[in-house]
This record gives C-alpha cells, structure tokens and sequence, in this order.
C-alpha cells in the first residue's frame, strides 16, 4: 500500500473547500522579508481590487459553486494615499468595503472567511456576522528579523487578536510559517501557544502549518527553504501538540510531497480554487479536485466552518441561511 493510501486510510478522508480567492488590496502597513505579495502605497502595482472585478469574479465561482470566498489582505495602510483611494470607490475603511463585498457574496450564495490582518475590535464586530468564519496567520511567536518593518507581526498582537476572537466565539483558522528564521524552539512554543488559546477558549478550527517558498524578488530570496523532511517533521510536532478537534492543514499547491505530508498527519487540504490563482504564491497552481481523487485521496468538501461549529452555531448571524441550505446532519458540504 502506499503512504497515501495509509494516510487517508487513517483519516478515513481528507477535507477541503471549494473556495474563491480575493485579494482585496496588495498595500500592507507590513513589509515582511518573505512576502512577495506587499506593493508599496503610490507605486504602480498598488491597487484595491474594484468592485466590479470582485463582483464578476464571485459570479464566476458561483457558476463553479463555489462555497467560500477567501477575502485575503493585510493590515490597512495608515497612508492618505490608501485612504483617498477608499473613498474614490465611496468608502471610509477598508472594513467598511469588506462588509459590502462579503454581502455580495452572501447574495451569490457564497460563505465569506475573511483573513484581514489585525483588525481593531469594532472591525472585527462588524465583519463577524457577515463571515462564516475567520482567520489569522500567528506565523511565529519569535520576534525575527523578517518582520522588522512589521509593526502588527508582533508575537503577542497577534496572540492578542487571536484571543479576541475567541471571546467572540469566532471560529478561527491560524497557523505558522515555516522557514522565516525560527528556531525549533519556536515552532513548537507558536504550535503551543496556539493550543492554549484553543483550550481556553475552543474556537481554533484549524491550524495550517505552510512552509516557506522563496521568490528571486523578495528581500529573503537567498533564504534556502524547509527541506520536505523538516516539513513533515513539523507536521508530525503539530500533530503531537495540538489537541484532536483541531484539524492540521498543509497546502497541497506549495510541495510535491504531500502523501509525505498526509502521513504525517494533515487532515486537510485547504481551499481549492477552481477560479482563482493562490495569489501569495502564484507560481504554485492548485491542483485539481480531479487530480487529488486520482492519486487516491477520499476527499470530503466542508464549509469554511468547520463542522463542529455548524453544529453548534457558532457562525455570523447573516450566513445562517447558507449554512443551513449547504450543511448536512454532520456538518460537512451535503
């Protein structure tokens, strides 16, 4: 039998979603070493995506049926630059647009999960109930180098938000980065951390554990990446650490060693875009639904909330109605 047999024998299947990717802004007040996505405030990439382009993209995942959109963007510029083109598309935050566009989706029977950045907290009370569920990467709890220019990548900021959304009962998907300067030393106090916030307040979903992938024009370009073995050796300390009812997440686009990675423990795959590029790493396609049935994977498609949650309600008030119609009695994409 081969290890990916073994592996989703284990499991029984391997979970993911059919999900749209929109990547609401490439302007960050961060300017981390490792991202190639970041553009700078006034330069000529820099752009909010319009309205018009999100609006005929969520049309095309709906034809695609599509479950989730994945509303990616970093934490807002403080540039009046970024603000003047806001109020050019005829809003005031950021936030404010990403309420509107998750309606949007919601009106195309698409699931938004917004993963924004550190999001003050009327922020985050505002887009909670037009969300099925939400996320932010923690990536380390080691101050490092790469996150020097990074006021909002503090350790304990993260934590912090992280925490809050607990207390709100927000289903939360996390995780760490792998290969940005930390230690061993670190990987597992960020995989403990993130345990801790999930023992205390039950709302951690899932936890991704991705592995650095260096580009020729980012400032970490000479950084030589996790080897696959190191991976998995990361996933198996994951696995270890954090509790059952939180499932380990690996992007399948990002290795080619993934019955590797589902040995090791990863219980799901992520979002799978029919639609759209994985626009943090563009040059890493997904593959395929088609392609992991045939290498032998059981998959099951969920909804960006987990099941666990879908049964005991803890989604935004306004999504109800889609997570009742695309649910089944155990929770997962009927």
């Amino acid at each position: 039998m081969t290890r990916l047999g073994c592996a989703a024998m284990a499991s029984d299947f391997i979970t993911f979603t059919r999900n749209v990717f929109i990547p609401v802004t490439n302007m960050c007040r961060n300017n981390c070493a490792y991202c190639g996505f970041r553009r700078e405030v006034g330069s000529p990439e820099a752009r909010i995506m319009p309205p018009g382009e999100v609006l005929a993209t969520l049309e095309k995942a709906a034809a695609f049926e599509c479950k989730e959109a994945l509303f990616t963007y970093g934490d807002a510029p403080q540039d009046p630059r970024f603000t003047k083109g806001l109020e050019q598309l005829g809003y005031a935050t950021l936030t404010d647009y990403v309420y509107d566009l998750s309606l949007r989706a919601i009106d195309l029977g698409i699931l938004p999960h917004t993963n924004g950045g550190v999001l003050p907290l009327p922020d985050l009370k505002k887009l909670w109930p037009v969300n099925a569920s939400m996320g932010l990467m923690l990536e380390t709890t080691a101050k490092l180098p790469a996150h020097q220019l990074s006021p909002l990548k503090d350790p304990e900021v993260r934590l912090e938000f992280i925490a809050e959304a607990g207390r709100m009962g927000i289903p939360f998907t996390t995780g760490i980065l792998v290969g940005i300067g930390e230690t061993w030393a670190d990987r597992r106090a960020s995989l403990e951390a993130i345990r801790d916030l999930h023992l205390k307040y039950d709302h951690i979903q899932e936890v991704i554990v991705q592995n650095f992938v260096p580009k020729p024009y980012i400032r970490m370009a000479n950084v030589v990446p996790p080897t696959p073995e190191e991976m998995v050796e990361v996933l198996r300390l994951a696995r270890e650490i954090l509790p059952s009812d939180v499932s380990l997440q690996a992007p399948p686009n990002l290795t080619s060693h993934l019955d590797q990675f589902l040995q090791a423990g990863v219980e799901d795959v992520g979002g799978i875009s029919p639609v759209t590029l994985d626009y943090i790493n563009p040059e890493c396609a997904w593959p395929s639904i088609d392609a992991l049935k045939a290498r032998g994977l059981k998959l099951r498609e969920r909804l960006p909330v987990y099941p666990k949650y879908v049964r005991k309600g803890w989604y935004g008030a306004k999504v109800k109605p889609l997570v009742e119609r695309y649910a089944d009695e155990e929770g997962y994409c009927a």
